[in-house]
């Protein structure tokens, strides 16, 4: 089954400024708790959604087709049996909407559990007998964008047994090159002795991902449903539970209150994956990587919780808590041992998510560049010494001015987005008050949003870096700036393209009473689009660099027009605007310069190269099922793959230096020494970071 992961990640493609719609209660829906939810939740999007849709039998047949893709993308479960017994719900989801009803998920899930339990008996019939490894064929893996399902039956296990070979020949393929490096084994298995083991370990994984279907809980499963009806509107309307929302907030501020633990299911109990540096349970050094947790405890109490077959979910709502609170858990060691830990929780700060700044050599000497790197424009609205990104960044350009550098990189890429508000306040360091951006409701009532502060934080040269991930606020800001014509926009060919603004309803504040059925949770619909101050959106078409640079991704297809149902690109009246911080009047030259430097620098061409690589390993689906024809082709992708593992090894930036004022919180600490060391590795072999100090070099000497 595949799950779109939109829940935990939309976090990243989300602007708000936090605050709930304004509305009045309406009468409560009757029926179950079930029934209220989808009902509040499609009446909230008809009232508010900037699109909203009709509930008709055309949304119902969109609808349709999605969820079972989504269902089963990969085509493994469903067979046209299957669909032909769906068929008579592709025009009534609309009416079951209407009547809190859903009829059409349960009956896929039936058919779901029918088909996990035919799949397992399948899968287990085909692994235990041998492969014969050298048989030739091919496979053509199915997924939703162009493959129908298997007839019948016989034909699925046809497709299984090809898929399960892949697998097998893949691990096979992986474990003779691991024992051939490895010169310590003086015996190697064959792939005959191979093949034996691997299919017993893939049965036995096969067999745990069965049983997580089978006991998935169903409010998860029916939130998929849920969130299948909400992409009918746009990829960014989504429903969320309430433990969703919570995630949400948690990876919005960038802290959480807790242990500091990453955790993952593992057979029957959860195994621990990672410990945040620096958090308590890593501070605390009992706690490790592998340990499986047996039992919780809270330090006030006796009540001894065994999560033996919990899902992560659950478990974490026994150890996550408030700062100063204790946590006793029970742990199975790698080497069987048994311990008890005790863990006081604290604020659990995911530092790496805030502002960095650091200072880089320019290109003549005694030139000082600043580097901002900003992850998200994180706000943590509900704690009173919460983290904004706009006062991070306000204080870092500060401390940046103080060095006298001689211009400043702020690196947007990968940067989701993030508040609304911040992006206002940030774009205000550079310019005078003015306008930063448009947002229009869907009665096109325009509101222009405005940078009120006529004072400039920094006036110098700015260069900004985006990539095709950055996205939402990072194009907000970075549309602005160029606008403006106050700094030089580079990287990919476009950003993401979301031109969208979201915002959370509590479902709970519109229904009067019904406290039999809350909490009912969230939704985060699409209420406005946003408008660069020139009056063209960001929606599909993103932001265009003023200088582009190759981008081994560039030529996969990404970026808002990928997504599920996206909004048109339309434009407004352009807001008035003008700024004399600091204008650029030699861009085409800048560019031209730029052009110069990436077609004689072997880096940026092998990037070039690469590209078409990623692109080519990207778009295949066609496999071949003999051992050897599979090791020749994972040999040839891996040998092409490794021409280009040295992109980034040398050192371009020498000499990256931390701000002499942040040097003390961060030797006091080893997490933060080690992290630092290692940002500011990154940033010396950056490629693209070397050319915006050339971009910068650039603009000192063309501003003369």
């Amino acid at each position: 089954m595949k799950f779109r992961g939109t829940l935990l990640f939309a976090a990243l493609l989300f602007v708000t400024g936090i605050f709930y719609a304004a509305y009045t209660p309406e009468p409560f829906p009757p029926g179950d708790k079930d029934s209220v939810i989808i009902q509040t939740m499609m009446r909230n999007l008809a009232r508010f959604h900037y699109q909203p849709l009709q509930i008709d039998d055309e949304l119902s047949k969109r609808a349709y087709d999605f969820y079972l893709d989504d269902v089963d993308g990969n085509r493994l479960f469903f067979t046209q049996q299957d669909i032909k017994a769906f068929e008579g719900q592709r025009l009534a989801i609309d009416d079951q909407i209407n009547a809190g009803s859903y009829e059409f998920f349960e009956l896929v899930q039936k058919h779901m559990d029918a088909a996990v339990d035919k799949t397992e008996k399948i899968y287990t019939e085909i692994l235990s007998e041998p492969f014969a490894l050298e048989r030739g064929g091919n496979i053509t893996l199915r997924n939703e964008d162009d493959s129908e399902w298997t007839k019948n039956d016989q034909q699925l296990r046809q497709y299984w047994e090809e898929y399960l070979k892949r697998d097998i020949l893949n691990q096979i393929t992986n474990k003779l090159e691991e024992n051939a490096k490895n010169d310590s084994l003086l015996v190697k298995p064959t792939p005959e002795e191979l093949e034996v083991t691997m299919r017993e370990k893939t049965l036995e994984r096969y067999q745990k991902w069965t049983e997580r279907m089978r006991t998935g809980k169903l409010s998860i499963k029916r939130s998929q449903y849920l969130n299948a009806l909400t992409s009918m509107f746009d990829p960014h309307t989504s429903y969320y539970r309430p433990k969703d929302k919570e995630s949400f907030d948690i990876r919005f501020s960038g802290r959480l209150e807790g242990i500091g633990a990453t955790l993952q299911t593992k057979d029957s109990y959860t195994r621990v994956t990672s410990l945040v540096v620096g958090g308590p349970a890593w501070k605390g050094g009992e706690l490790e990587v592998d340990d499986l947790i047996m039992s919780v405890r809270q330090g006030d109490q006796d009540t001894i919780v065994d999560i033996k077959d919990m899902v992560v979910e659950d478990v974490v709502t026994y150890i996550r808590g408030k700062k100063g609170t204790t946590v006793i858990l029970k742990v199975q060691k790698p080497d069987g041992a048994i311990q008890e830990i005790s863990i006081v929780r604290d604020v659990v700060v995911i530092d790496d998510s805030f502002a960095r700044s650091l200072v880089v050599p320019g290109r003549a000497e005694g030139e000082k560049v600043g580097y901002i790197n900003l992850p998200s424009f994180y706000a943590d609205f509900q704690n009173k010494d919460g983290r904004f990104s706009a006062k991070d960044i306000k204080v870092e350009l500060e401390k940046l001015k103080e060095q006298n550098v001689d211009g400043i990189i702020l690196d947007l890429r990968n940067n989701g987005g993030g508040s609304l508000r911040d992006v206002v306040d940030m774009s205000g360091f550079f310019i005078p008050e003015g306008p930063v951006v448009q947002v229009a409701g869907r009665g096109k009532e325009k509101e222009v949003l405005s940078d009120k502060d006529p004072s400039v934080v920094y006036d110098g040269p700015l260069v900004v870096l985006v990539n095709q991930y950055s996205a939402s606020a990072s194009e907000i800001l970075a549309a602005a700036l160029q606008d403006y014509n106050r700094a030089v926009i580079v990287g990919s060919p476009s950003t993401f393209g979301k031109g969208t603004v979201q915002r959370f309803i509590d479902l709970d504040r519109t229904i009067p009473g019904r406290s039999d059925v809350k909490p009912l949770g969230s939704v985060k619909l699409t209420m406005q689009k946003f408008y660069r101050i020139n009056g063209g959106s960001t929606q599909l078409r993103g932001v265009v660099p003023d200088i582009i640079l190759p981008d081994s991704r560039s030529l996969l297809e990404t970026g808002e027009r990928q997504q599920h149902a996206p909004l048109a690109w339309t434009s407004i009246d352009p807001a008035e605007y003008e700024q004399n911080v600091y204008t650029i009047d030699f861009m085409d030259e800048l560019a031209a310069r730029s052009n110069s430097r990436v077609n004689s620098n072997n880096t940026f061409q092998r990037i070039k190269q690469n590209a078409e690589r990623v692109k080519k390993q990207s778009d295949r689906n066609t496999y071949p099922l003999a051992l050897s024809d599979y090791q020749n082709l994972i040999r040839a992708n891996k040998s092409e793959a490794e021409m280009y593992d040295d992109l980034f090894d040398d050192v371009v930036n020498p000499g990256v230096l931390n701000l002499v004022v942040d040097l003390e919180p961060i030797l006091q600490d080893e997490s933060k020494t080690a992290r630092n060391e290692e940002f500011k590795e990154s940033v010396s072999k950056d490629v693209y970071i070397q050319e915006a100090i050339n971009i910068l070099a650039d603009m000192q000497e063309l501003a003369k």
